[in-house]
């Protein structure tokens, strides 16, 4: 449960000086649902694989997670995504497969697509580093490799690997420079 608590919290972190309050759920602003989505997700992955009580816990939390997934065309499985992740947005439809692990404060813009490259089911790994920013509708496709602190342009498509510290952006996706640290 410590795990939970330590991702959840830094999750919520991430929301910055505009954290969702009563107020957001009385006025039924997107970053109230949003903050649900994160929540149930990450009950869920604490959840998974245990019996007894938790059962019905997984259930509720489940229940909750798949009805908010239909509401704001989200499909993020659990355990894909490491703490401090921040998704701004409901909009185009965002889906991060089983298959990707993304590593801790990620932000993400509505439309995000982490898919194949063919028609032809893939379940190599897609692999993304700490602190990585990606635009609006990029896309990812196939078994890649993102370094860490990357920041992916609006309408990316991603079918290369990409390096640490890069800004990326078209399509296909070209280096465009690489950031100053």
């Amino acid at each position: 449960m410590k795990k939970i608590q330590e991702f959840l919290s830094k999750d919520l972190e991430r929301f910055g000086k505009y954290k969702p309050s009563f107020k957001d759920f009385l006025l039924h602003n997107e970053c109230w649902y949003i903050w649900q989505y994160i929540r149930h997700m990450r009950y869920i992955e604490y959840h998974q694989g245990k019996g007894g009580l938790h059962k019905f816990a997984y259930l509720w939390h489940w229940y909750r997670f798949k009805h908010l997934q239909f509401k704001l065309h989200f499909a993020i499985y659990p355990n894909t995504i490491g703490p401090g992740f921040r998704i701004f947005h409901v909009g185009n439809y965002t889906h991060v497969g089983p298959n990707v692990k993304i590593g801790k404060n990620c932000t993400m813009v509505s439309g995000v697509v982490f898919g194949n490259k063919t028609e032809q089911e893939d379940n190599r790994p897609v692999v993304v580093g700490d602190n990585c920013y990606f635009g609006l509708d990029c896309k990812i496709l196939g078994p890649v490799r993102i370094g860490n602190n990357v920041t992916i342009g609006a309408g990316a498509v991603v079918t290369k690997d990409i390096p640490d510290n890069a800004v990326v952006g078209g399509i296909p996706a070209k280096i465009l420079k690489f950031k100053e640290c």
